[in-house]
């Protein structure tokens, strides 16, 4: 099974990928993860990466590509993959199609979490952390028992910049500029499996696991 996972942050995508990684056995491959990998690894590809990313520049999508594609030739991948934060545009979405043909392989489906501007910015602002010990509450899904305090270690719960009403805008922003080229791009493929994101999780993962039958 070899599959594209989209959907914006706070859709839920990290629950579902876990869940059909464990179905298809498979690895989640992301796009942080493989430049961490190849850096750590000194490759060549991540040497360059390294410097760029010391810089602070991004990654140019020729370079992602190469990364990917050695990737993707590792023993875990022969029954598939799932990638999620790759592409991120168009330009990669060619650059993956040319990959897979030289590698003599093709996409099975893209699946495509929708989930409603309005939701995300719910589920992400009332996102309440753990400094101490990492655990993460919601104000109204998954309230601490004692309000504003840690229920493992009583610590005083914040909230991380990320899930600020500011910063959550500007990466719901910023995704859906991205995405939406992305979204046409493969539904005249004929890859796209849009799924309604808003449900309760399993019933998402059914909903995933029927599109992909």
């Amino acid at each position: 099974m070899r599959l594209i996972l989209l959907g914006a942050p706070g859709a839920g995508k990290g629950t579902q990928a876990k869940h059909l990684c464990d179905k298809y056995s498979i690895p989640q491959i992301s796009t942080g993860d493989m430049l961490r990998a190849a850096v750590k690894e000194g490759t060549e590809l991540g040497k360059k990466a390294d410097v760029l990313m010391k810089e602070g520049k991004l990654i140019d999508d020729d370079l992602i590509c190469a990364i990917v594609k050695d990737r993707l030739q590792k023993s875990d991948c022969k029954n598939g993959f799932l990638l999620d934060g790759f592409p991120r545009t168009i330009p990669q979405a060619d650059g993956l199609i040319k990959i897979l043909t030289e590698l003599k392989k093709q996409l099975n489906a893209v699946i495509y979490v929708t989930v409603s501007d309005e939701t995300i910015m719910q589920r992400m602002t009332g996102r309440r952390s753990c400094p101490k010990c990492g655990a993460v509450f919601h104000i109204k899904n998954n309230s601490p028992k004692q309000e504003g305090k840690c229920d493992k270690c009583g610590t005083k719960l914040i909230q991380r910049d990320d899930d600020k009403p500011k910063t959550v805008k500007k990466r719901l922003d910023t995704y859906n500029n991205l995405t939406a080229p992305l979204v046409k791009y493969y539904k005249e493929k004929d890859l796209l499996k849009e799924i309604n994101g808003e449900q309760p999780v399993k019933k998402v993962f059914d909903d995933i696991l029927n599109a992909l039958e």
